[in-house]
């Protein structure tokens, strides 16, 4: 999902900075509602080891250039289910920041586009979840199908996100598109997989039910709500 640097250049970077402050706006609105339904400390505590978890996703797990940009498995929906939204956000915003700062610094040009190419989605996903995950029901029990839903469209976001931002950058000439549609093709290996990833990770997360009221974890996780 990292635009590759030269994709979009000179003026056309202020579209990629506006909608990055708008992407940490609402970020930063939704931390202080989590302070505020959680606390200072489960909060930081839960942004902590998601920023630990996406920047090793994306420094240890494979990760391969394709066409405009890179397949990353990012497991956005895995740790939307385990620590929630705000955290999350975090988390995706820190871990980029962090790899571009100490390892990829080529990247950080680039980084509020590749900001609001994570953060963008997992808000639509964010409201996704709300549609077909019932009430009644902690994220720890939710059906193959909805974890699915809710892969495709983080991921699906990605993808789409990071098409905009090529065509965006380079029109729409027939090599440019080649190379949005072979990446676009390449993620849909990280649609099927993550699916699974997700219900692996939440049949281990119920042998982590003394761990409930920790703070460590998203509330949903364990406690419908």
């Amino acid at each position: 999902m990292h635009i590759e640097p030269g994709i979009v250049e000179g003026g056309k970077m202020a579209l990629g900075y506006a909608t990055a402050a708008g992407s940490l706006t609402l970020t930063a609105k939704m931390a202080l509602d989590t302070v505020k339904k959680d606390g200072a400390l489960s909060l930081m505590g839960r942004s902590v080891i998601a920023t630990a978890l996406v920047f090793s996703f994306f420094e240890v797990l494979p990760h391969h250039p394709v066409g405009v940009s890179e397949v990353h498995m990012i497991m956005g929906s895995t740790l939307f289910l385990l620590f929630g939204l705000a955290p999350t956000a975090i988390g995706l915003v820190l871990g980029l920041l962090i790899q571009g700062l100490f390892f990829a610094p080529f990247d950080l040009p680039q980084y509020g586009i590749n900001v609001t190419t994570l953060l963008v989605p997992l808000f639509a996903m964010a409201m996704l979840a709300k549609r077909i995950i019932p009430q009644n029901v902690a994220y720890k029990d939710i059906k193959y199908r909805q974890a699915l839903a809710l892969s495709t469209a983080y991921q699906g976001g990605i993808v789409s996100w990071v098409a905009f931002w090529a065509l965006y950058g380079q029109g729409f000439g027939a090599e440019n598109l080649a190379s949005v549609a072979t990446f676009g093709a390449a993620y849909m290996t990280v649609i099927l997989l993550e699916p699974l990833v997700d219900l692996a990770v939440l049949a281990g997360a119920k042998t982590l039910h003394r761990f409930k009221d920790s703070g460590l974890f998203e509330k949903r996780l364990h406690t419908a709500a």
